[in-house]
């Protein structure tokens, strides 16, 4: 099906005969139902060919920026689980899953190194193998022309040793769109030279595909494009769900665009955050009682995944899989697909008007804002704030009959998901957090809220 048939049958408005997609019960269902199936296919993988270099890449792509952590020997601060990420590993490669993306800013700067351990211990052949020149901190920071060129060039050599290869097959131009939009990419990549440096690594082999990752000022995505005819994308990668197709909101764009101009190019796509940084993995009692009604045996992430699988212009769709479970579940939804039907489009469209209603905080737990100079946990505090909206779990008004179970969930869960010493009381306003944010996100005003709204659940007496 094709994005004209799809806008097509999108647009019908037929009316749902499910329940309604208002409102918010006490407990949220589990994203994983317990009558999951068991068997995890080996051989059925969905596939999709590269329409220039003719790889055959799985639907799902292993994003590596969520590696799972454990504390480091010396006390201070986390590590990845080295031995947790070889089996993931393992066992994304022996499920069909053979597209793994990392970063150097992943992981806190770790996963690149986790990644390549990992990998190497399998055939070069078995697995593509997708990293970024993430030089805008070095752009920010103040370098220019040949100081920010050499110091890119040694991120990429870099690149190649923490990964222990000798090409990538997808290199992309990092978190295009941020900062002050086209003269930030211009500098990063134009002004200094590097485009050049990296055609001849495309040219050499050494890139075996070369394209970027967008966010942001949708003027730099356009600048990008008038320049394919020149530069000759090999695929880009854009953020896509059913809430941010046409409900994009803060930093992102719709997709409903971004897929669309790429489509009419010809250009491979690669879709990043299809949980929305995993807000969509489990919704409100009423909105995953409309998913669950129509799929009793499917996973309200499967939703998601399917969602975006079912463009076929789309070469893989990236999750960031922390733990084996989530890893199984999105084996079964692409082992092999089932594309979206008609009613199923409207269903999540219908949804995702209901979704944006929620006040929550668009971060994707990105990590990219850390570490905090002074030790917040940023990513875990807005994620329990979503998870309470989510839930209910937001107090809103002392006479409603459900508000001293919601401040009692929302405050034990918040020491219980964020040290005292890292909650968001501790932020001193200092901004440093920003620039980092793709999604653009004031954290210090965020954070300021939130903790204006604990304090205020605090006031009003005893759990």
């Amino acid at each position: 099906m094709d994005r004209r048939e799809f806008l097509k049958r999108l647009s019908t408005g037929t009316a749902l005969s499910a329940v309604a997609l208002t409102g918010c019960r006490s407990q949220a269902n589990s994203s994983l139902p317990s009558n999951t199936p068991g068997e995890v296919p080996t051989d059925k993988m969905t596939l999709r060919t590269h329409p220039t270099c003719g790889d055959q890449v799985s639907l799902l792509g292993y994003g590596c920026m969520r590696w799972p952590m454990m504390p480091a020997p010396d006390g201070k601060g986390d590590i990845i689980d080295q031995e947790a990420v070889n089996r993931l590993v393992d066992y994304a490669l022996a499920h069909g899953v053979n597209y793994f993306d990392t970063a150097p800013p992943y992981g806190r700067g770790q996963s690149e190194t986790a990644t390549g351990i990992a990998l190497s211990r399998h055939p070069r052949e078995s697995y593509l193998l997708a990293t970024k020149m993430s030089n805008q901190s070095f752009a920010r920071e103040g370098l220019t022309g040949k100081e920010l060129y050499k110091a890119s060039v040694q991120m990429y050599e870099n690149s190649r040793k923490y990964l222990k290869t000798d090409y990538f097959d997808y290199y992309l131009l990092h978190n295009v769109g941020g900062g002050s939009g086209i003269p930030f990419v211009q500098q990063r990549f134009f002004d200094n030279g590097l485009i050049d440096f990296l055609l001849k690594e495309r040219e050499a082999g050494r890139i075996r595909n070369l394209g970027f990752s967008y966010h942001g000022d949708i003027k730099v995505f356009d600048y990008l494009l008038s320049l394919h005819d020149q530069y000759h994308w090999d695929f880009v990668q854009i953020q896509m769900n059913y809430v941010d197709y046409r409900h994009a909101s803060g930093a992102n764009y719709n997709a409903e665009y971004l897929y669309a101009e790429l489509d009419k190019r010809g250009i491979p796509v690669v879709i990043m955050e299809p949980l929305l940084g995993g807000r969509l993995a489990n919704l409100t009692d009423h909105l995953n009682e409309g998913l669950q009604t129509r799929r009793p045996q499917s996973s309200i992430a499967s939703w998601a995944f399917r969602f975006a699988g079912s463009f076929p212009r789309v070469l893989t769709v990236l999750s960031g899989m922390t733990y084996l479970e989530h890893l199984q579940d999105n084996i079964r939804t692409y082992s092999p697909l089932e594309p979206c039907t008609d009613a199923e489009f409207e269903l999540l469209e219908k949804t995702a008007q209901t979704f944006v209603e929620y006040p929550s905080v668009p971060c994707t737990s990105c990590q990219y804002c850390m570490p905090c100079p002074y030790g917040i946990d940023i990513p875990s505090i807005f994620s329990h704030y979503n998870r309470c909206i989510n839930e209910g779990n937001i107090a809103a008004d002392t006479q409603d009959e459900n508000y001293r179970r919601a401040r009692r969930a929302f405050l034990i869960g918040y020491d219980r998901s964020v040290p005292k010493l890292r909650q968001a009381d501790h932020c001193i306003g200092c901004g440093k957090c920003v620039a980092h944010c793709p999604q653009q996100i004031r954290i210090p005003r965020e954070l300021r809220r939130i903790d204006a709204y604990v304090e205020e659940l605090k006031r009003k007496g005893g759990l």
